[in-house]
């Protein structure tokens, strides 16, 4: 996969969401396959919240999301019609006085908002899901303000989806929790589907059950506090959710780290994820940051572009973002993964893909200062907004990035990745990051230079092995030193030559 001319240029896109609850501009940079998020503003108008009641839309509300219209449209001054999407979703589609609302925005902004049916709702989150996650299976489920969106997952894209009117203004906040009557209305809401969209994971979409995730670290003094990937299995997405559904807002507005303008709605969210888990046998829930706004530029991206790992884009944006060359990350996986790829298997078929990530940020640390690279380097991507990766591999990467600048023998938050990652897993990452550093330094980060050498692991024995005339132009003091580093990491002997 080394090199790749055909690197399309980075380009912004903006996308618009009126949602049910919030509205929403977000700018995102997109690199060929990565999509960063570089603005993000929200207004919490409530523009579902009188629906069930009254049929239209919340009078204030219109007036929040008129005024938040105006200001985006002001943002996005100058930019081409083409990069930018706009959607409404659930509370606009539904009420009497969507399309009034629809022509006020129009006549007062010029922004022509695309009002999406229920299924594509659905579609464009499972979407969203697909690329932040390209190996996501199971059954993806949105929560809005209004309503519930679930699509399941096939193995090529998304099936068809069903909308469902569990959001919780539908459901009644911001009223007081009847419980027992809101488990009832979701539970039979989730009747006629459940057999439908029955699957043991479940990838949950929408700012209330990310909250809820936020808070189930929160509780269990989790140490990577990030949302996207994170995992909760069942006993305890059940318990966090029955949890959450006890509590008043009294209660709610004393624990930290939670969203204050959620309080009123997020027990009627608890209570459909509850009931979400036992109806379709759920047995893993796993958060996702993208949802239906990633979905609609995943679905405007070139087909190829779609079908590269955002993990490796990610990867290797990170580091070009800094003007560095980017086919140092592509010759150092050729030079190593074949010698990495003999080694057992420890993340199983995603092995190759994190070597070939690793290798992408290989110079991530070439513009900071040498005393500091290692420690700046392992949190910059401990908490890059990178899509593709689980928290696991997350850490992985982030220990290996710091073993590429030092051969330190403990990383930073050295107790946060000993929770996150096993002690053999730590040790490959340190070996890894050694065969990096290795690789940097015998070829001067000339990406050329290193088809002049070779590496492989044979026995109980690490082989360097320079081309013929190359020797004492490759195998010199340092890099003796850094193969020595290397092979002690594995536990194997060092033989140059």
């Amino acid at each position: 996969m080394w090199p790749r001319a055909d690197k399309p240029e980075s380009r912004q896109a903006a996308v618009i969401d009126v949602g049910s609850n919030s509205v929403r501009l977000v700018i995102y940079r997109l690199d060929g396959r990565a999509i960063w998020t570089v603005f993000n503003e929200k207004a919490l108008a409530g523009l579902g919240q009188d629906l069930p009641a009254t049929g239209r839309l919340s009078p204030e509300g219109v007036q929040v999301a008129l005024t938040a219209l105006r200001r985006f449209r002001a943002l996005l001054d100058g930019w081409k019609a083409e990069d930018v999407t706009t959607a409404a979703t659930a509370a606009v589609r539904e009420a009497a006085d969507g399309p009034a609302f629809l022509k006020r925005v129009r006549e007062t902004t010029g922004l022509e908002i695309r009002v999406l049916t229920g299924e594509e709702e659905a579609r464009y989150a499972a979407l969203g899901v697909l690329a932040g996650q390209p190996d996501a299976e199971g059954v993806v489920g949105d929560l809005g303000g209004s309503s519930l969106e679930l699509v399941q997952l096939n193995g090529v894209g998304p099936a068809d989806g069903v909308t469902l009117p569990l959001g919780p203004f539908a459901l009644g906040a911001p009223r007081p929790l009847d419980m027992d009557r809101t488990r009832r209305v979701v539970d039979a809401a989730l009747a006629p589907v459940a057999n439908r969209f029955t699957s043991a994971h479940f990838h949950a979409v929408g700012g209330a059950w990310r909250n809820l995730a936020l808070l189930h670290m929160q509780l269990a003094d989790y140490p990577l506090r990030i949302a996207h990937q994170y995992e909760i299995g069942r006993s305890d997405a059940i318990d966090l959710a029955r949890f959450v559904a006890r509590q008043s807002k009294s209660s709610l507005e004393r624990i930290e780290g939670l969203s204050r303008k959620r309080f009123e709605t997020l027990p009627y969210s608890a209570i459909v994820l509850d009931q979400v888990i036992e109806r379709l046998g759920v047995e893993r829930v796993v958060i996702s940051a993208y949802g239906l706004r990633e979905g609609m530029l995943f679905e405007g991206l070139d087909p190829e572009v779609r079908r590269r790992d955002p993990l490796i884009e990610g990867c290797e944006a990170l580091t070009a973002s800094r003007g560095i060359s980017q086919e140092l990350g592509g010759a150092l996986e050729a030079w190593l993964g074949p010698a990495f790829e003999t080694l057992t298997p420890l993340f199983g078929a995603r092995d190759g893909t994190l070597i070939a990530a690793a290798c992408r940020l290989a110079d991530l640390g070439a513009r900071l200062h040498p005393d500091h690279r290692a420690d700046i380097a392992f949190d910059q991507v401990l908490r890059a907004p990178i899509a593709g990766m689980n928290h696991p591999e997350r850490a992985f990467l982030a220990s290996v990035a710091f073993s590429r600048h030092s051969a330190a023998p403990t990383t930073p938050e050295a107790g946060a990745i000993g929770r996150v990652l096993s002690a053999e897993r730590r040790q490959r990452a340190r070996a890894l990051g050694a065969a990096i550093r290795l690789g940097c330094d015998v070829s001067g980060r000339n990406a050329h230079l290193l088809e002049k050498s070779a590496i492989t692991f044979q026995g109980d024995r690490l082989m360097l092995r320079a081309a013929r005339g190359w020797e004492d132009m490759l195998l010199g003091e340092q890099t003796a030193k850094r193969a020595q580093t290397l092979a002690s990491s594995l536990k194997l002997k060092l033989e140059l030559g």
